[in-house]
């Protein structure tokens, strides 16, 4: 494993040299080794070098999971620009805060994909900032390059070269700075307690835009030599076509996607016959999944991985491929190479053994801190430790268990959902009074947005369809738009005014 590269840019040339011919791609019917990776990297900085990308310029793209935008990604590091991948759920609300907090330079989307107009869109926050590129790059003469950007010995002098955004649970999206050595050592973590080798075949199912896509579809190939096989966006039916042509070994997914999994190798048992194990993320696993995944997939020994991380701080954790079972069903892993995760009480001391606490960490994976600076005393202990949000306790063997949140956020599908700006914009709709929006949970999402609302009159509440295309009008991200309705006469609220969500959601999942 080539993991003691200081930048993206040194780790891609160092294993094209290293393994110029094996595959590093696959997508659809296409395939590109190393070799030809770096090649082409090298050939669209050349192309984003003449249209004015250099080190330090701040460059946005929201791109399927393209061959081309992993490309796209080396390119910018070779350029050491600061890039911030978005994902393509996101609308109007969080591209023009992003785009204006960063003064990004260019924003790069697909003219149209997915029956969405991206192009338009992009145009009408930055103007003729933004760039079409449909599965293509700009090319260039390498010849024509600056030097690679400079490298240093410690990992303090990196520059921040990444802005992942995540919704956490303010308004506003909080954009997370990282240098090139901290998001590969959330891949070092991943690939080591995964015992990734050369021979491995990974589905990619987050996408690129996500700090997970990036990790399994891009570095972890480059630290490791593995092959990924690329989706453009996630189907059940897509996956098992990819697993059984490819003959992928690891079935990466979130929780959801690993349920829907379990229904398809079922129908279909010869297409899983290679998978060795099913590493997982994104949010807690249901305890049983583990098993029931060995069941239906004989080849799959080891069952699901599974990891823990936020956008601050990808994969603190990740379970061995050797841990217990026990580990394996009740856990989310243990601390990956580097990373040093404490519990902590509401005044800050360690919790006992045994009981529950807020999960604080350290690591090289920790964020340099957020793009607005003010964030960062309140997600910092005194002693540098970052503060999660996230309840856990640990097992004897060290094992993480995630019990609940702190935070206020919806995990639907691997993203964040903030149940407050969901409520903020619920708030001015006319017909409501009050509003409360939680999240219950839910076999194909990890978790279903609902909305609790009080109307202004009984008789003339919204319905579903209302909330619906109110939110949509609004701008907000289809995956944050409430998915069930309560309707209440009044909404419960404690003594200090806050509405007690937990009973809400209790009355829900009781029915």
């Amino acid at each position: 494993m080539l993991d003691d590269a200081k930048s993206v840019w040194e780790l891609i040339d160092r294993r094209a040299d290293a393994t110029p011919d094996r595959i590093m791609l696959c997508s659809g019917d296409r395939e590109m080794t190393f070799a030809e990776y770096r090649a082409a990297v090298e050939r669209a900085a050349a192309g984003w070098a003449a249209q004015g990308i250099g080190e330090g310029t701040h460059v946005s793209w929201q791109l399927p999971t393209w061959i081309e935008s992993a490309v796209l990604v080396g390119a910018l590091c070779r350029l050491g620009a600061i890039q911030n991948p978005m994902l393509p759920i996101y609308r109007t609300k969080e591209i023009n805060f992003i785009t204006n907090q960063l003064g990004t330079k260019v924003l790069i989307t697909p003219r149209t994909w997915n029956g969405f107009d991206f192009n338009e869109l992009a145009t009408s926050i930055v103007g003729d900032r933004a760039v079409v590129a449909d599965s293509w790059n700009p090319e260039g003469d390498p010849a024509t390059l600056a030097a690679p950007p400079q490298t240093f010995e410690n990992r303090s002098d990196d520059p921040v070269r990444w802005i992942f955004y995540t919704s956490g649970t303010t308004s506003d999206p909080k954009g997370a700075q990282h240098t090139d050595r901290s998001v590969m050592q959330a891949s070092i973590g991943y690939a080591k307690k995964t015992h990734v080798v050369e021979d491995d075949i990974a589905i990619v199912a987050f996408p690129f835009t996500h700090v997970g896509g990036a990790i399994i579809g891009v570095f972890t190939p480059l630290l490791t030599g593995s092959t990924a096989v690329l989706m453009e966006a996630f189907t059940p039916q897509l996956t098992t076509e990819l697993v059984g042509r490819h003959k992928v070994t690891l079935g990466n997914g979130a929780p959801a996607i690993h349920q829907m999994l379990i229904a398809e190798a079922k129908a279909n048992p010869e297409a899983y016959a290679h998978v060795r194990a099913f590493p997982g993320g994104g949010s807690p696993k249901p305890p049983l999944q583990h098993d029931e995944i060995r069941a239906v997939v004989p080849s799959a020994t080891q069952g699901i991985n599974s990891g823990y991380g936020l956008t601050e701080a990808p994969i603190l954790t990740q379970t061995d491929m050797d841990a217990s079972d026990e580990s394996k069903v009740l856990g989310e892993g243990t601390p990956t190479e580097s990373v040093t995760i404490k519990l902590i009480d509401a005044s800050g001391n360690e919790v006992a053994a045994g009981a529950e606490g807020e999960i604080v960490a350290k690591g090289n994976q920790v964020m340099r801190g957020y793009t607005d600076p003010s964030l960062d005393a309140a997600a910092f202990t005194e002693d540098g430790f970052f503060k999660t949000g996230d309840i856990g306790r640990f097992l004897a063997d060290g094992t993480i268990v995630i019990t609940g949140r702190i935070k206020d956020i919806i995990i639907r599908k691997g993203e964040n959902v903030s149940a407050k700006e969901v409520e903020d914009l619920l708030f001015t709709h006319p017909l409501i009074a009050d509003v409360a929006v939680f999240g219950i949970p839910d076999v194909d999402r990890g978790e279903m947005v609902v909305a609790a609302i009080a109307p202004k009159d009984l008789a003339a509440a919204p319905d579903q369809a209302d909330v619906f295309q109110f939110c949509k009008q609004a701008g907000l991200m289809l995956q944050k738009i409430p998915e069930r309705l309560m309707i209440l006469e009044t909404l419960p609220r404690n003594p200090s005014g806050k509405v007690p969500k937990h009973e809400l959601r209790n009355q829900l999942v009781g029915e």
